[in-house]
């Protein structure tokens, strides 16, 4: 993880209206890296994705990624910059198959040259999805679902991963699945950014974490580290001490 970081966001900002969201919040996320964000509901953690996806204008700080500043950039620039979300609820085109979902996420030229050797890799990621793809989107079970909006962001061959709340609504079972998945996402070079309510499981899949709390980073380090501390878990984890 040598060089420069894929991700920094620097002393970020952001207001709902006159209330603020976010207060002056850094983080960073190395080329190969798996960060996630913890915190309680309110932190500001889905803000702080949406910034990082361009669906929300930070009002100060800095956003770069791979060196250039994108702090500007047009919103529908983010992912051919090479940044994809998987957002909360998921936000598939229920009506349309699961084929042409999938195919909406490699509609930018250099994701549909490579469009035949994404889907393959996606079905072999989850392979329960090779045979719903004549179906619609919305006749599948809420873990299906998931599958297919993670295959879909991954379908735009994104080089960072950002991932808010995937395990929301799932039974544990399919829960352990899905890390299972991010965690080959990861392997296989992706860099990602997770935002995710079960903190433990987060913890034991990211190499480093940041944990937020009312618009702010209250406490950052190696994932294994914060875990280890018993006043982060109780304080800002809602865990007992180890």
């Amino acid at each position: 993880m040598d060089g420069p970081p894929r991700l920094e966001v620097d002393s970020i900002k952001v207001n709902y209206g006159a209330a603020p969201a976010l207060w002056d919040v850094s983080l960073s996320v190395q080329p190969g890296e798996l960060v996630c964000v913890v915190g309680p509901n309110g932190a500001g953690k889905s803000t702080l994705i949406d910034v990082v996806a361009g669906l929300h204008r930070a009002r100060a700080g800095r956003l770069r990624f791979n060196g250039q500043d994108i702090t500007q950039l047009a919103s529908h620039r983010f992912c051919a910059a090479g940044i994809a979300i998987v957002p909360k609820g998921r936000r598939l085109f229920t009506g349309m198959t699961v084929l042409e979902n999938l195919e909406l996420g490699s509609d930018l030229p250099h994701a549909k040259s490579q469009r035949a050797a994404s889907l393959e890799q996606v079905l072999a990621l989850f392979p329960a999805l090779q045979q719903k793809l004549p179906h619609a989107a919305g006749s599948l079970s809420g873990g299906q679902q998931q599958m297919v909006a993670i295959a879909r962001a991954l379908m735009s061959r994104p080089q960072l991963l950002l991932l808010d709340e995937p395990s929301l609504g799932l039974a544990p079972t399919v829960v352990l699945d899905m890390f299972a998945a991010i965690r080959a996402i990861n392997a296989g070079g992706t860099s990602v950014l997770l935002v995710e309510q079960n903190v433990a499981m987060a913890m034991e899949l990211a190499n480093r974490a940041y944990v937020m709390e009312e618009g702010r980073i209250v406490a950052q380090g190696l994932a294994s580290e914060l875990m280890g501390r018993p006043e982060i878990r109780k304080a800002y984890l809602g865990l007992e001490p180890a």
